[in-house]
């Protein structure tokens, strides 16, 4: 390519290729890759800095970051623009001769692909390079920004910025700290200088194609292990530590219908969490996930348990999780944040005292696994069981006690890395990949859509599949948002869409592939209760086909948490696996709405209200007679409430201890219902951390005959005074007359710094408009006015939870909603349970967007209210 060519004309000039082992520079191949190259030489010339590095027209660009790339948007590191570099330096890792130019070792320290997020090369030209890193070590999104040259200046000077995005980091600078081995061949830049470990292979001899610098081991094939990150803390260890084990890439199970019922097959629960591949040795212990990432800092409390293991060393294979009856994902990401309880479950052994057992058969490996663990690994550290044979009886079982699912391994078997046919997944729970074909667009500021349009491949054709609206935080719409502007195109890549939403649509290129949770699909096949869980950038969007229902008995109960519950089984009457007695029993009489039919509504709205209210202690409003005339409300677990909801100690402010109860799953949701439970009441924090609030109400609660309007307008007024302050909120519909303005917190301040908050904006409004608000409980007070109830910010103090239906005629519901969307309604009790359920079924979340708030009271914040 005579592009090329050109291009690197500067780099041969620069080197003596008869002294350096650098590759010669070459003219690329023609032809467009699949994936642009990128990656990163940490260079130790006159002085230490990384060459960053993208492929584009056949060659590498280049520049010089004299610091490094930082996680943090605040870190402005300079990147000085070199000479193009040939594709084949990418693979280049070595010494240079002290006397040449760019003299000093070499590390090849990060590989991947990168992804432009706008036309690179006039982005190049104007002077701001916008991009997505899918490296080993760095990820995300980036720009390089040039700056302006200074008079005399020959060089042009850029800036290397780290976008504010899901990965972004205060601490920018622990990547450099924590990886200061190469990612190709696990050396330090001493082992590269002295040679050591290459066995006088791991050099690029110029001389040579790059195909026999590959064969000659100047690179790494893919099947050699890379050196994990050391840690400061020593594993414990009765004989002298060995050397960590290096990262081995996890063996994966395929999909089947059926579980094999042979007694050569191990069959394991199939868990719900994070794969993690554990190394253990004298530099620690460090956490990997399936795909090499170090995710040590995430689980602190499995490295520790790790600490303890009675080895020299060890390789680890198992699955992070948080039991909590079905060892949910959504629970363990809850976790990861908050410091909850999370268990390791170990299911195999690769590496144990300097052995590798990977040729060893399964039934040996897990052996010295039970050995190595044993009874003695404790809550976090746990030995995963197995039950030999019986297939189909266990995979029964599981998706009766709503489990994931389960794998079958070959018991004779060795370990081997990659997808393969010696462990089988049959599956219980419904996860699908699927092609995004478009997008509806959004009316609202600040959210690029409202929903993903999905399909899958059948015959040849691409499919509709429905459309998913939820799982988006701003990071994840910003990525597909800069995805989707390069693949727009005028037609349809489906074969048929409903006319409503083909209507407003915007149709994108397919390629790229979506993965979906949902509750089952729809009599015309569409997904139901989807939920977006992330970008599938392992499967090409050609392959996505619907993944075939497991064959073999399974129980017909309903689902775990964030599943329907109102798929019919044997029994009408079940919802997520709870039998509802006397279903028929009408409960409200405008609509006719049943007992059955409130439960199945919240076995609908599992996922949503469990959002919002798991790990809260709950209240309930009750109506067991059916009479919502004739209700009460429970706090305290009591005689015959649902085993299956878990219960709390608690102590109060009497200093008695009383049990409080928690929602975990949709059953917990079913068995309420099943007990006459009409309305959910949240604590405002978790059980978890009862004193640090992770939430702040106003409730803004109307004198009779005050219009919907005036309401409206005073929880716009709230929301500016607490966006004076500095804290964001978002609105509700409580399904009677009022409006709560919610403020998500981070739990940094506890009950009383809120409640004094909270007391002092209530009755800084009440004073400036006397006439229109006060903040006292008296209805004397309330006459014409609004009360601002800032009461519900005290601990024990509950609020209806989010999706809750109201106990009041026509069963309205609390419902979240948008600014927007407030200022269009024409009362607080305009949405019923079919509503919701449709709503949500439309992908409509409007509180998505606090998913990535961060915010607190602070002190300075109480006193601005309070002056």
């Amino acid at each position: 390519m005579a592009e090329a060519d050109t291009s690197i004309r500067e780099y041969n000039r620069k080197r003596d290729f008869t002294r350096t082992k650098e590759p010669k520079g070459t003219s690329a191949k023609k032809g467009k890759a699949e994936r642009l190259g990128y990656l990163i030489q940490k260079h130790d010339a006159t002085r230490l800095h990384y060459d960053f590095r993208l492929e584009l027209d056949g060659v590498l660009k280049s520049w010089a970051v004299t610091r490094g790339p930082s996680f943090n948007p605040e870190d402005k590191r300079l990147a000085v623009r070199t000479e193009d570099h040939p594709l084949d330096y990418g693979q280049f890792e070595g010494v240079i001769p002290k006397k040449e130019y760019g003299g000093g070792t070499v590390m090849l320290w990060d590989t991947g692909w990168w992804e432009p997020t706008e036309d690179p090369r006039k982005g190049l030209k104007d002077g701001k390079l916008k991009f997505i890193l899918h490296g080993e070590r760095l990820s995300g999104a980036w720009t390089l920004v040039l700056m302006r040259r200074k008079e005399g200046e020959k060089r042009d000077n850029w800036l290397l910025i780290k976008e504010r995005d899901e990965l972004a980091d205060e601490d920018g600078d622990k990547i450099l700290e924590r990886e200061t081995t190469s990612a190709a061949t696990g050396r330090t830049m001493e082992e590269i200088a002295s040679g050591e470990g290459n066995r006088g292979k791991r050099v690029w001899h110029s001389d040579k194609s790059a195909k026999a610098n590959v064969k000659a081991g100047a690179i790494p094939t893919d099947k050699e292990k890379r050196k994990p990150a050391a840690k400061k803390k020593k594993a414990h260890s009765r004989g002298a530590s060995l050397k960590a084990p290096a990262f081995v890439e996890p063996q994966l199970a395929t999909l089947v219908d059926d579980a094999p019922e042979d007694e050569g097959w191990l069959n394991e629960i199939k868990f719900d969490g994070y794969r993690l591949i554990v190394s253990v040795g004298k530099e620690g212990v460090s956490c990997y996930t399936r795909n090499g990432l170090d995710w040590s800092e995430k689980f602190p409390t499995i490295v520790e348990a790790c600490q303890q293991l009675d080895c020299r060393n060890a390789l680890i294979d198992g699955e992070a999780v948080v039991e909590s009856g079905d060892s949910a994902f959504s629970a363990l990401q809850k976790a990861i944040k908050t410091g909850g309880n999370i268990s390791y479950f170990a299911f195999d052994l690769l590496e144990l005292d300097g052995k590798d057992l990977r040729k060893k058969p399964l039934t040996e490996r897990k052996e010295l696994l039970h050995e190595l663990i044993g009874e003695t690994g404790g809550k976090i550290l746990r030995y995963s069981e197995h039950i030999e044979g019986r297939g189909a009886d266990m995979h029964a079982r599981l998706c009766g006690w709503d489990q994931e699912g389960m794998i079958a391994k070959r018991a004779d078997a060795p370990y081997r890395s990659g997808r393969g046919r010696d462990w089988l997944k049959i599956k219980c729970t419904k996860r699908q990949e699927l092609v995004i074909g478009g997008y509806s667009p959004s009316d609202k500021v600040g959210r690029p859509f409202a929903s993903i349009l999905l399909g899958a491949h059948e015959s040849g054709k691409l499919v509709y599949r429905g459309r998913v609206g939820t799982g988006f935080n701003e990071a994840r719409m910003d990525q597909l948002s800069a995805l989707f502007d390069k693949r727009t195109r005028k037609t349809s890549p489906f074969g048929e869409v409903p006319g409503d939403i083909a209507r407003d649509a915007v149709w994108l290129t397919p390629d790229l592939v979506a993965e979906i949770d949902f509750a089952e699909f729809t009599a015309d096949g569409h997904v139901r209760h989807g939920v977006y869980k992330g970008l599938r950038e392992d499967k090409e969007a050609r392959d996505v086909v619907l993944e075939t229902k497991a064959r073999g008995p399974r129980p017909e109960t309903g689902a775990g948490r964030g599943k329907s519950g109102a798929k019919k089984g044997k029994d009408d009457n079940v919802v997520a696996g709870v039998k509802i007695s006397s279903g028929d029993r009408i409960i409200f009489d405008k609509g006719q709405i049943t007992k059955l039919e409130i439960a199945r509504y919240y076995g609908d709205v599992a996922e949503q209200i469990l959002k919002y209210a798991a790990g809260h202690p709950v209240s309930f409003l009750r109506a067991p007679d059916g009479n919502i005339e004739k209700t009460f409300f429970q706090k305290h677990a009591g005689e015959g409430f649902p085993d299956q909801i878990r219960r709390i100690p608690i102590e109060e402010s009497s200093g008695k201890t009383a049990e409080y109860m928690v929602l975990d799953e949709a059953d917990d949701l079913a068995g309420a219902a099943q007990m006459g439970t009409i309305e959910f009441h949240i604590w405002g924090s978790t059980e978890d951390n009862l004193d640090k609030p992770d939430r702040m109400v106003f409730d803004l609660d109307p004198d009779e005959g005050l219009d919907f309007a005036t309401i409206v307008k005073s929880a716009f007024e709230v929301r500016d005074v607490l966006e004076a302050t500095g804290l964001k909120s978002l609105p509700m519909v409580t399904g009677g007359k009022g409006v709560h303005v919610v403020v998500p917190l981070e739990r940094r301040a506890d009950f009383d710094q809120v409640k004094t908050f909270a007391k002092a904006l209530a009755g800084k409004l009440a004073d400036a408009a006397p006439k229109r608000y006060t903040a006292t409980m008296s209805k004397a007070k309330r006459k014409g006015r609004i009360f601002i109830d800032w009461l519900r910010n005290e601990r024990g103090s509950t609020a209806i939870a989010p999706y809750s239906i109201r106990a009041r005629e026509g069963g309205p519901v609390a419902v979240p909603v948008s600014w927007d969307e407030l200022g269009k309604l024409k009362a607080a009790n305009e949405f019923h349970m079919n509503d919701v359920v449709e709503r949500l079924e439309n992908g409509t979340d409007p509180w998505v967007e606090a998913d990535d708030w961060s915010q607190s009271v602070t002190k300075k914040m109480i006193d601005a209210v309070s002056g």
